[in-house]
């Protein structure tokens, strides 16, 4: 098979959702990973031990409505170092936003509610994204839609407590040692993760090339 086949029939399969089962407990975890590194792995890693979950999809998305696109790089090559970073067998890689055609999470989640009824879904998301998350596009949706699972990351821990999110959402917030029980509950229901930090950032790496 030559390498142009070969990376076609790899886009394909990014393009479908990976394989799950009923009752299966799901982190998907969304970004541009532009690129992706090592403080991503290390939230993946977390809610994936942390919250007991059987899967962590990687939804990596074609654009991020809130940012610029012109430092953006081309999908493929992101899908492909998303997938080299991830490398985990309970670890999936998609670019299924492509095919619902939408860049906005509250979308993606309802499809995917619609898809899968039976699946536990949460969303999971760096702590740096909080402070603007008020502004995504029906975020009060996606608390609605499935339970969220916010990860610290470096100078972000005050933000989070002060983000308008976590204030009008206060006391739907599950304590952190409970967190092993966040997949399996109703939402509105979110949950905030400690960890040890990984300073490195998408925005620095891009800077030293």
């Amino acid at each position: 098979m030559s390498k142009l086949s070969s990376s076609q029939g790899r886009h394909q399969d990014w393009l479908k959702l990976p394989h799950c089962e009923a009752g299966n407990r799901i982190g998907i975890f969304g970004g541009s990973f532009n690129p992706p590194h090592s403080g991503h792995k290390m939230v993946a890693d977390t809610v994936l031990k942390r919250l007991g979950l059987d899967q962590v999809w990687w939804f990596v998305t074609p654009g991020n409505p809130l940012k610029s696109h012109s430092e953006l790089a081309p999908l493929e090559m992101r899908l492909h170092l998303t997938s080299a970073l991830s490398n985990h067998p309970r670890m999936k890689v998609t670019a299924y936003e492509k095919v619902l055609g939408t860049p906005y999470t509250a979308k993606t989640l309802q499809a995917l509610r619609s898809r899968n009824p039976s699946v536990r879904f949460v969303w999971v998301m760096g702590a740096d994204n909080l402070a603007g998350f008020h502004h995504w596009q029906d975020w009060r949706g996606i608390l609605g839609t499935v339970p969220v699972a916010v990860v610290d990351r470096p100078g972000a821990s005050l933000s989070v407590l002060s983000s308008p999110m976590a204030k009008a959402y206060e006391k739907y917030r599950l304590p952190e040692e409970d967190a092993g029980l966040l997949p399996d509950m109703d939402p509105p229901v979110w949950t905030f993760l400690h960890t040890p930090l990984d300073q490195t950032s998408s925005t620095d790496l891009r800077r030293k090339r």
